[in-house]
């Protein structure tokens, strides 16, 4: 296959695709970006590169030293276990989109098979596919938290898997992951050596108890953990993320990553730097901006966090909450098939932008994912806008 038609259909993210035409005046509830102001100390720290005079290398390959060394620092520590993890057990890329790539293009196989959740992130589709390889859909629990017995059987289903994904809390579905959980699905893996890939991005963004990580209960050599300053740390236009994982897996994903771009850019690794080291501060401020979001849904659009829907076993909104996403059943009579058409008749008629759940794969039919992460103004007109279609 020419590399023409393996990019072909991926211009245009499923995400961003809803903007497109949308009327004037609409607001924008499907980026899923946080709309509170960047911390001080990554503001200090840019203000301190564009105040310098002289030279901006372009720095080492693998980032600034102090950088690989604040990500284990905060990676060993912050769990439920101290756990030391040396500087090549880190990969700092630009990005975790980055570190994804790197790590697809250089462990998944040619007409091989990549797990994913279904519904899930919409990369994860589109990295299969430049890789030549399949993403295998599977399913979530009811309540839409990583099964691991779906996984497991699903490796049994495909022994070509090459790489596994899971992603917890996960994006659009808010869904978690237990402890039992993700050791069952490590153990599996090993077993078959595939290489697992645990995206826990939203990780910090909790509001009840910190929710399980892959390295809390399997040792860093079983899995690659990302973690990105773009979601709780507040800097998404930063582009600096991280792989923590066995020096062997990640090897290969740093020539990948090398040939790509490099390194991140020298002020944003300044300005991450400057957040990991005021991680205390700036955490419990981002838990704060979403505990405010999550208030303002209930206040201005009660009846959207009481939704219920036959295939999940609790109500839209309620129990531990991590991440900004409310993953949303649609109105009672709206066919799962008309997903996306739904959307658009919000988006054009209320002047509200969500993403239909079947952007994420054929699990996410008959949901909506509306991200509360914007600007509270924006956020509340957007909700109030949105609410009507659902009867009170």
């Amino acid at each position: 296959m020419s590399p023409a038609r393996r990019v072909s259909g991926l211009a245009v993210s499923p995400i961003r695709r809803m903007a497109v035409g949308a009327p004037e005046g609409t607001i924008s509830l499907a980026l899923g970006e946080p709309g509170w102001p960047l911390p001080g100390a990554a503001r200090e720290a840019l203000a301190e590169v564009g105040a310098a005079v002289g030279a901006l290398p372009y720095g080492p390959n693998g980032s600034r030293p102090e950088l690989v060394d604040a990500v284990a620092a905060w990676h060993g520590g912050s769990g439920t276990r101290t756990v030391e993890v040396r500087p090549d057990q880190v990969m700092v890329t630009s990005g975790s989109q980055a570190a994804l790539f790197a790590l697809f293009q250089s462990h998944v196989e040619v007409g091989g098979t990549v797990l994913v959740p279904d519904p899930g992130f919409v990369s994860y589709l589109s990295l299969a596919q430049l890789c030549q390889a399949r993403a295998v859909g599977y399913r979530l629990a009811d309540d839409w938290s990583l099964d691991a017995a779906h996984v497991v059987a699903a490796l049994d289903a495909h022994p070509e898997t090459s790489v596994v994904v899971v992603n917890h809390p996960a994006n659009p579905t808010g869904g978690m992951a237990t402890a039992a959980a993700l050791a069952t699905v490590a153990e599996a893996c090993a077993r078959r050596g595939v290489v697992l890939v645990s995206d826990e991005v939203y990780r910090e963004l909790y509001l009840d108890e910190r929710p399980a990580g892959l390295h809390d209960v399997y040792d860093i050599d079983a899995g690659v953990v990302l973690g990105s300053v773009s979601k709780a740390w507040g800097a998404p236009g930063l582009r600096v993320g991280w792989a923590v994982g066995s020096p062997d897996v990640l090897a290969p994903a740093r020539v990948v990553h090398n040939a790509m771009t490099t390194a991140a850019a020298r002020p944003s690794q300044d300005a991450a730097l400057a957040l990991l080291r005021a991680s205390a501060e700036v955490l419990a401020e981002a838990r704060e901006h979403v505990r405010r979001r999550w208030a303002t849904a209930e206040r201005v659009a009660p009846r959207l966090l009481g939704v219920r829907s036959g295939t999940t076993t609790r109500p839209v909104g309620t129990g531990a909450r991590a991440g900004f996403y409310l993953w949303l059943p649609l109105p009672d009579g709206t066919p799962p098939q008309d997903t996306t058409g739904f959307a658009l008749r919000v988006r054009d008629e209320s002047r509200v932008t969500t993403v239909p759940g079947d952007a994420f794969g054929p699990g996410g039919a008959g949901w909506l994912r509306v991200s509360l992460g914007g600007p509270l103004a924006e956020l509340e007109e957007g909700l109030a806008r949105l609410a009507p279609w659902w009867k009170a």
